[in-house]
């Protein structure tokens, strides 16, 4: 009888070992594929939607090459949630961070922090701020487009049906965000350019809801504004509300930036006279890509990537 519970002892144990090495195994192996994490701006917002589906669609085609960990604040103006997230990818160890930062200054120390904890981070969509990185000592290669090339392209697209000195009003993003100030910085080149007036320049905060009373009350101040430009799509979405509701509709122009779908359907049916696709779908595996690349050694560099003018001919 003994023997036979020495027996059974002996293979509880040697199941056990060979458990344990198994489990090893599977876990080295899920190990030896580096894990990379989305940190985007508001999953509210149609265009942060668009760039997770790019992403995970990506994923899904390289599966074998990587893990997807994909988060999203609710609000953009949520900087210190959007820190937590961060903080969070740090004690999970992922291996690479793409972050779309809510604010150009603030995701810059908690970034660093995960660049001493031996993580790649990549940065799109908001450029990090150079003056503030340089004061940190941290270099984060940024991945995306040139924004003031891109809103002035709608701008002076805008310039060519209006005509000198037409008074407009510039709607501009959250003041910290880099994008948006480069947006607003390429408007106002292509306005001045074409002797435009530029009468207000007020934040939107990236927002339908609070780009729509401001431009209420622009269009109540000046009777005979000509246009409005919006530094993103959500926020012409609220001029738009805001025009309609002042029976001006025919009298004011809209432009917008990022192409969101909303946005195709008014371009088609005369509501909004142009935006600019800066490619959302694929922004987030270019920074996802870039990252894969940097953690096979290769050299941490900023890389530009497309703008479109988006017109209702161009969607013909």
């Amino acid at each position: 009888m003994r023997k036979c519970n020495r027996s059974i002892t002996i293979v509880l144990i040697f199941c056990t070992v060979i458990l344990s090495i198994l489990a090893v195994g599977c876990k080295q192996r899920k190990s030896d594929k580096p894990a990379v994490a989305l940190i985007m701006k508001s999953l509210a917002n149609e265009f942060f939607k668009t760039m997770e589906e790019g992403a995970r669609t990506h994923h899904k085609e390289h599966e074998d090459e990587y893990e997807l960990k994909v988060v999203g604040i609710k609000d953009e103006q949520d900087v210190g949630k959007q820190i937590d997230y961060v903080e969070l990818m740090i004690a999970q160890r992922v291996d690479a961070i793409v972050i779309a930062p809510a604010d150009s200054k603030a995701l810059v120390p908690v970034c660093k922090r995960a660049m001493d904890a031996g993580i790649i981070v990549v940065n799109i969509d908001n450029k990090f701020d150079s003056a503030v990185l340089e004061d940190k000592g941290v270099k984060i290669p940024f991945v995306g487009p040139d924004n003031r090339k891109g809103a002035r392209l709608a701008g002076e697209y805008l310039a060519g049906k209006l005509k000198s000195p037409d008074k407009v009003a510039i709607i501009e993003g959250v003041p910290n965000a880099f994008n948006g100030i480069q947006r607003k910085l390429g408007f106002e080149d292509a306005m001045k350019a074409a002797g435009m007036s530029i009468v207000s320049s007020q934040s939107g905060y990236w927002e339908t809801s609070k780009a729509e009373p401001i431009v209420s009350a622009l269009t109540t101040e000046y009777s005979d504004l000509k246009a409005v430009l919006c530094a993103n799509d959500s926020m012409a979405l609220g001029a738009i509300a805001a025009i309609r509701a002042a029976g001006k509709s025919d009298d004011i122009l809209v432009i917008g930036f990022d192409n969101i779908t909303a946005v195709q359907r008014l371009l088609k049916e005369g509501k909004i006279l142009c935006t600019v696709d800066q490619h959302a779908d694929k922004l987030a595996l270019y920074g996802i890509e870039y990252a894969l690349e940097m953690l096979k050694g290769g050299t941490p560099s900023d890389r530009e990537t497309p703008v479109e003018l988006i017109t209702v001919e161009s969607l013909k």
